[in-house]
């Protein structure tokens, strides 16, 4: 996408109404929606056409109704690298997200439709997506939180980092995350880089990601090792 351009972006939804819904707010906030699909068929042939700056699709679609939208991710990322995905699920599943950040750790992000009601929200994980970053809905992280686990990485955490990690997943930068805990940001980093320390994270130089995108690792460490 160049400086300035308006977002393309292509829509996978089998249910009409709610992908109209999503166009129409997609479009009313300076976006251009260049495609719709009902069907991962669909959906691959209108990306492979022309490939948009970030694909938002339903994660079961016709013809199965089971992981259509992992199964995009898979192709898509793998024929058109530079799209970003944002995956729609009804239901927080952890192993989902699992799977699809193993696909992309970069420019990915599944959160709940419940999400589409909160326009703000909605829109900046896809304006985060679509330039890079990773984002991860909340409810998956509290899902993980509450499993019990013989060998709980995150029981090395404390409170407070927990529940910075668990914004951190969410997409929200060390400012948005001052904000909301009354933190200073000074504070937010420290405890940031005391997170990655403890699970054994590499640093931002190490790794060459952005800040935002090496700290989700943290929950993608964790969310690996509740999988069987």
């Amino acid at each position: 996408m160049s400086l300035g351009a308006a977002l393309r972006v292509v829509i996978a939804e089998d249910s009409g109404l709610l992908r109209e819904l999503l166009a129409r707010l997609l479009t009313e906030n300076g976006m251009v929606v260049c495609g719709q699909a009902g069907s991962l068929p669909e959906l691959l042939a209108i990306v492979d056409a022309d490939p948009p700056d970030l694909v938002i699709s339903d994660i079961r679609m016709p013809p199965t109704f089971r992981d259509e939208g992992i199964e995009a991710a898979a192709q898509i990322r793998d024929r058109h690298p530079g799209a970003g995905l944002l995956i729609l699920t009804h239901y927080p599943d952890a192993a989902y997200a699992v799977r699809l950040l193993k696909i992309a750790d970069r420019a990915v992000g599944y959160i709940v439709k419940d999400r589409v009601q909160d326009t703000v929200r909605f829109l900046e994980a896809a304006r985060w997506v679509a330039a890079g970053e990773t984002v991860i809905d909340s409810h998956v992280v509290q899902e993980v939180f509450r499993r019990p686990r013989l060998a709980n990485p995150l029981d090395q955490l404390a409170p407070s980092e927990r529940q910075i990690l668990a914004l951190i997943a969410e997409g929200r930068s060390n400012s948005a995350i001052a904000t909301h805990l009354s933190y200073s940001v000074k504070t937010v980093e420290k405890r940031v880089t005391s997170i990655g320390q403890t699970l054994g994270l590499p640093s931002v130089e190490d790794g060459g990601r952005s800040d935002v995108n090496l700290r989700v690792l943290a929950v993608l460490a964790y969310l690996r090792q509740t999988q069987p």
